[in-house]
């Protein structure tokens, strides 16, 4: 059952609604979804960031998705994406074609992600 059939059970509203007001309220609700998706990311990698010098990334997803009590599958999804975006910090999009010399380390960016045997410094 979607949220918005928890929050507004049938009971409430005993009436059908049309085809096309049911198709606007799918839309509404998709929106709304993934804007909830899209804090929950931002606010996650607040969470790493201010935590970077105590605890692992991983960790601090998971303390944070646990402390909001973010429901699965919403948790699951808010890792995931939380990881996709310092992935991203960590292996850039491939812009060269299969076959070519692969970027050297020498030129990643700036990472927020510490390498657990440098002592937590930056690397570049």
């Amino acid at each position: 059952m979607s949220l918005l059939g928890r929050l507004f059970p049938d009971t409430l509203f005993p009436r059908k609604l049309s085809d096309t007001a049911e198709r606007r309220l799918r839309l509404a609700q998709a929106r709304a979804e993934e804007a909830v998706l899209e804090t929950h990311v931002r606010n996650a990698l607040l969470y790493v960031d201010t935590l970077a010098g105590e605890l692992p990334f991983d960790r601090a997803i998971e303390t944070y998705i646990r402390m909001l009590g973010v429901p699965e599958p919403l948790a699951s999804t808010v890792a995931t994406r939380t990881l996709v975006v310092l992935g991203d910090d960590v292996v850039p999009e491939r812009n060269t074609p299969l076959g070519t010399q692969m970027v050297g380390d020498d030129v990643l960016p700036i990472v927020r992600i510490a390498a657990a045997n440098d002592g937590g410094s930056r690397r570049r």
